[in-house]
Parts: structure tokens; sequence; C-alpha cells
């Protein structure tokens, strides 16, 4: 692939910044992010069981704990924004709500006007401790999987992957569900969701980041609607509700995923000022089949999207996402995150400087 070394072209006084995704807020775990040069910290929910998380300190369990029945106050959100500001960083945001709080207004089930109620006032106390973004994604976690075996990438480190040959019976209904639901079902409790959730967004100050549904395969599997697994899906969600207050957790791993020019992606959503974060990793191969690999490997070049950051006037934050795990990691796989965040700052930095 041809490296472009032209001047980049902006309308605007662009800031790109790097952030890290993490559960644990502990003082080691803040102070490592800081010695990266990581300005921005997006906070994981704590759910031990979706994702392992521990930084092997005494005070690893610092965090934020949000779920059913357990939304955190202002206090708590403060408390949290303060221990991460006092570190030298900045609480941008809550990384994704968990399935717990929205699988219910996902599927319409009994429980959606409690889990809505929850949510509204999750949003509102984030309004209130001046935490500006919630990413989400519409995608239940732990019915179907995201993931087959995993890959052996270089010097040995694992990558995740995804093959669809691999799963078995992809037609089944997934464990839990009596029945398959339609594409109009989903997008009408989307759309319920969408209608009690933003106006308290916009009252609030706080800004809706939706994912890509991963791996964005198939229109359905174990009987559930994959919606947002392609890019006019997306112009429908965004368009559903009209509102300021709503964009895109913009994965560029899912849309590389997907074989989509991430670079037209980009200018897609950055025309319509829908890009509230990104993710910043990438894949090798396209769905049905792929594996996840270092971000200086892939399906696109880093250099030149990280051009079309500043081309678009993307004025925001890229996190790295999705890492693969190197000899020595622990389970945050805090060396590879490390060297996502140094390579990340490293080009960011070149790139600027052509201006």
């Amino acid at each position: 692939m041809t490296r472009s070394t032209a001047t980049v072209e902006t309308t605007t006084d662009a800031t790109v910044r790097v952030g890290v995704r993490t559960r644990a807020l502990s003082k080691p775990r803040l102070q490592y992010i800081r010695q990266l040069g990581a300005t921005d910290i997006f906070v994981d929910h704590a759910d031990t069981d979706e994702e392992p998380d521990e930084f092997n300190d005494r005070d690893s369990t610092a965090t934020l704990s949000i779920g059913r029945d357990t939304i955190p106050t202002v206090a708590d959100l403060d408390a949290a924004r303060e221990r991460v500001e006092n570190a030298g960083l900045s609480l941008t945001g809550i990384q994704s709500l968990p399935y717990s709080l929205y699988g219910d207004i996902m599927f319409g089930r009994e429980g959606a006007d409690d889990a809505l109620d929850q949510i509204t006032t999750l949003v509102r106390n984030l309004g209130e401790a001046d935490i500006p973004i919630l990413g989400y994604q519409w995608n239940p976690r732990g019915v179907v999987p995201m993931r087959t075996a995993p890959v052996e990438l270089r010097g040995g480190a694992v990558g995740t992957a995804f093959d669809l040959d691999e799963l078995d019976g992809p037609d089944d209904l997934a464990p839990g569900l009596d029945r398959a639901y339609t594409e109009d079902e989903f997008w009408e409790h989307y759309r319920t969701f969408l209608e009690r959730v933003l106006p308290i967004a916009e009252e609030a100050g706080v800004n809706l980041a939706l994912h890509p549904v991963d791996p964005p395969v198939l229109k359905s599997l174990g009987g559930i609607p994959r919606l947002f697994r392609n890019v006019e899906n997306f112009e429908r969600a965004m368009d559903l509700v009209s509102s300021d207050n709503h964009g895109l957790k913009l994965c560029l791993g899912c849309f590389s995923q997907m074989g989509e020019d991430v670079h037209e992606v980009l200018r897609r959503f950055g025309e319509r000022d829908q890009i509230i974060f990104i993710h910043f990793r990438d894949v090798e191969g396209t769905v049905p089949r792929f594996n996840e690999t270092f971000v200086d490997q892939g399906n696109f070049d880093t250099s030149e999207t990280v051009r079309t950051l500043y081309e678009i006037g993307f004025d925001g934050v890229v996190i790295p996402d999705h890492v693969p795990k190197m000899v020595g990691d622990d389970d945050w796989r805090h060396r590879a995150r490390g060297f996502t965040v140094g390579y990340l700052r490293g080009v960011i930095d070149t790139v600027r400087s052509e201006n």
C-alpha cells in the first residue's frame, strides 16, 4: 500500500486525542495510562463475567458498577471523575451500557419500562457529574459468540478471530429464546429506546454513541436480528429520531470487518457531524472470516486513516479497543494496550506536523 505524504487539508482546528478504556480506576492503573501519554478515560462497567480486568494491586476494584438495579449516583460519578482528574486524565465517558440494562428493551420484554427508567436516570446522573458521553450497543452479550478460535499473530502474540463456519447451528435459536425475532420488531423496540432516552440526553448534555454489531455477519443470527451490520442501517438509526446528541462510537475494526472503505465511512458520518468517538483497531480479512491484529497491521493503513480524521475535522478521542495478547500481558493486556497507545500517538503527532 502506498503511503501518502501529502499535506493534510483541514478546515478546522482539529485535535485528535488518544484515550483508553478501562474498568479498574486504581491509582496504579491510572498512573500507567498517564505515563503512556493518553489523556481520556472511558470506563467499562464492572462485570468481570464479560471481560476480566485485573491489575494485580490491592486497589484494583476501584471502578464504577453499572447494571440493572445498579445505577451510580451523581456522588459516585463525581468521585470517579475526581479520581481520574487527580491522575491528570479526563473521565470522558462510559464505554458501553451492559446488556442487563438494554436487553429487555431490545427484545420488548416485560422489564423494558423499568430498564428505560434506569437508563434515563443514568443519563441524568452523567450530565450532573459532567461526564459527556455514554456509549451503547444493540447486541446481546453472551447469547451469540462474538469470536471463535483465536489465531497466532507475529511473534506468537494471540489475536481473536471469527469464522462463521466454526459456529454450531447458526440458524438455531440462541439459548434462552423461544422464537425468532424480526427486524421490524427490533427497529420498533429501538425506536422506543431512542424516543425515551434522547430527550433526556439532550436535557443533560450527554451524547449517546452507538457501536456496530460485532461480528457484523448475516441479517439474523440465532433468531436475533443484527441491525447495525452495515452503513445504511447506521444512517437509518441516526435519522430514526433526530437529535444532535446522538452519533457513532465509530469502531473502525467493525467497519473494516464489513469490507467497507473506512475513509469513506469517516467522511460519510463526519459530514453529518455524527462521530462521537472512535474505536481504533483493525482486522485481517472480512466477514464471514477475519481476525483481529496489531494496530500497525490489518486491512487499512493507520497513517492514512489518521489523515482522514484531520481532513474531516474530527475533534475528539480515539481509543484502542480490542488488542492482541502479548507475552507477559495481564488480563487487561497492558503491554499490547501500551504499544497501541504509543503507536497511535506517534502517528497522530506525525500527521499533525504535516499541517
